[in-house]
């Protein structure tokens, strides 16, 4: 029974031990949504906004990480940066809805005049699956300008 116990408790402390392992191959986490958003802030005050808004946006760069990826929007609506869709950039995204009809655009410009930081819940397209899943999104407001980075939750 003693041998039984500690093999459960060993493959178990293995399985455990292996977990961020797994979590850096699936998709991104809340801290790594924060971490992403702190150092995008950051690299946003020392490069300036032209050279921040191009490194975002670059698909496969510094500030892309499987599902995560840095937005920027002005506290208008209108999209500056976005490390997903270049498509988006530069549109006035203040009236886009969800799958749901929610204004989700709208209601985040709304958390940002409120909110030094905060996080949201919509549907949005995942860019690894190509699927639209249930998405949390943290953002932090530096110089009027919402910085972003969400997760994708199954």
């Amino acid at each position: 029974m003693r041998a039984s116990l500690l093999t459960v408790l060993t493959v178990g402390s293995l399985l455990w031990a292996g977990q961020p392992a797994l979590a850096a191959e699936g998709n991104a986490t809340r801290d790594e949504a924060v971490a992403m958003v702190q150092r995008a802030a950051k690299h946003l005050a020392s490069a300036g906004q032209e050279k921040a808004f191009t490194d975002f946006s670059t698909k496969g760069g510094s500030f892309s990480d499987r599902d995560l990826y840095v937005v920027v929007y002005d506290l208008n609506g209108k999209c500056l940066a976005h490390g997903a869709n270049e498509k988006l950039i530069g549109k006035d995204l203040i009236d886009a809805e969800d799958i749901d009809g929610k204004l989700y655009i709208k209601e985040r410009m709304d958390m940002a005049k409120t909110n030094k930081s905060f996080w949201q819940e919509y549907k949005f397209t995942n860019p690894t699956s190509k699927k639209v899943e249930p998405k949390e999104m943290y953002c932090q407001v530096e110089s009027n300008l919402a910085v972003c980075a969400g997760i994708y939750k199954k």
